[in-house]
């Protein structure tokens, strides 16, 4: 039987209650190197895969800030947990996208049904027939693809020499695509961010949709779906979906180094290492650059959504802001890790101390193209000098 999924500040409750059971298990899912399925059945439970599900499909449709917190929150337990969690929900908004036909193929079959991506556009080569498309490709980082029955491929579409590129999405069943065991990472290793294959699978033209049409805020399946939650511009706004995590991360890393070192003595003098002034500053300096991100990745959500609500429109530069702020965001959880993890000494390095894992984790996360200071950076100087941007934002 379909979950009905409760109010807002449910959700954000009975994520915040999660953390600490997720992070009980996170040893687990990293030996695993993927979710552990008590964990997805959990998720299920709490309704959170279907926070940003549309209403109509008995879905939370709930404001963005409300997403952003309940992943934040599991993230502080598990970041691949979460990691998971925000990729696999956020799917349910992409799919509003999809036209209606689709949208009642996927959840018709049960509302609850879970979807990978591969949205590595080059990585998939697709060509018209009749009736649609036959797609061949190998995607990498399907996250959450163990869990999923279906899945969102990018790729471009051959077309006639100087025509424009036609890049699209794909929306293939599991039965359609092979899942390759290959993720074995140092970070977000509990992921399983495996890559997935197929070679000359027909996609019917309901179950495509054109990226073109998502940046225009034209995506065919809008009719059905008018809630301002799903007017959010998907590029400019996928920064904060994965950024979540990395602020989880660091608000963990603040837990595990306060909790460890209100009760730590140091084994060479006897000091309680509490009372030593580093230690204090690093708490401080972290304790701001985490709650700075937070602000800032909040700011931003709440924005947003006003000013889709009002019914404005982000132009260029306002989206070049958004990818801007969610990278530097989670450049200050990175430097937050960093402080605390440079100051716990070699105990950090023990695979039962939390501190080691959350310190890949978020260098895992940052190195998300979505996050990546150095491509979010340029975009913003390019757009901003007045510089031609040929790029999806």
């Amino acid at each position: 039987m379909p979950r009905q999924v409760d109010s807002d500040s449910k959700l954000i409750s009975r994520a915040r209650s999660l953390a600490p059971v997720v992070g009980e298990r996170a040893r687990e899912c990293e030996a695993l190197r993927r979710v552990p399925d008590q964990t997805i059945e959990d998720f299920h439970q709490a309704g959170l895969f279907r926070a940003i599900q549309p209403k109509r499909i008995g879905g939370g449709q709930v404001p963005f800030p409300v997403y952003f917190k309940m992943c934040a929150e599991i993230a502080r337990g598990c970041a691949s947990s979460a990691w998971v969690l925000t990729n696999l929900a956020s799917h349910h908004w992409m799919l509003t996208y999809w036209p209606v036909e689709a949208q009642d193929e996927v959840w018709g079959g049960s509302p609850d049904v879970l979807i990978a991506s591969g949205l590595a556009f080059p990585c998939g080569k697709a060509n018209k027939v009749a009736g649609g498309y036959k797609l061949t490709g190998e995607w990498p980082f399907s996250s959450g693809v163990d869990a999923s029955t279906w899945n969102m491929l990018g790729g471009i579409v051959a077309t006639d020499e100087g025509e424009k590129p036609d890049q699209r999405l794909f929306l293939v069943p599991s039965d359609n695509y092979n899942i390759i065991d290959d993720w074995d990472a140092s970070g977000l290793k509990g992921s399983g961010s495996k890559s997935v294959a197929c070679e000359d699978v027909f996609v019917p033209v309901h179950r495509t949709v054109a990226l073109k049409d998502i940046v225009a805020g034209e995506a065919p399946g809008l009719v059905a779906n008018p809630g301002s939650l799903f007017r959010l511009p998907f590029f400019a706004m996928f920064p904060y979906v994965v950024g979540m995590v990395a602020l989880g991360a660091a608000k963990g890393a603040l837990e595990t180094y306060t909790n460890w070192n209100k009760h730590r003595v140091s084994r060479y003098t006897g000091a309680k290492i509490s009372e030593l002034a580093p230690i204090q500053m690093r708490l401080a300096e972290a304790s701001g650059s985490a709650e700075a991100a937070e602000r800032m990745f909040l700011h931003r959500c709440y924005e947003v959504t006003a000013m889709v609500e009002a019914g404005k429109q982000l132009g260029l530069e306002k989206r070049a802001e958004y990818r801007r702020d969610g990278a530097f965001a989670t450049k200050l959880c990175v430097r937050s890790v960093d402080i605390l993890f440079e100051g716990s000494g070699g105990n950090a390095l023990y695979s039962e101390n939390a501190m080691q894992r959350h310190f890949r984790d978020v260098h895992a996360a940052a190195g998300h193209f979505a996050l990546a200071w150095d491509v979010s950076a340029t975009i913003y100087g390019q757009i901003h000098l007045g510089l031609p941007f040929k790029g999806n934002l």
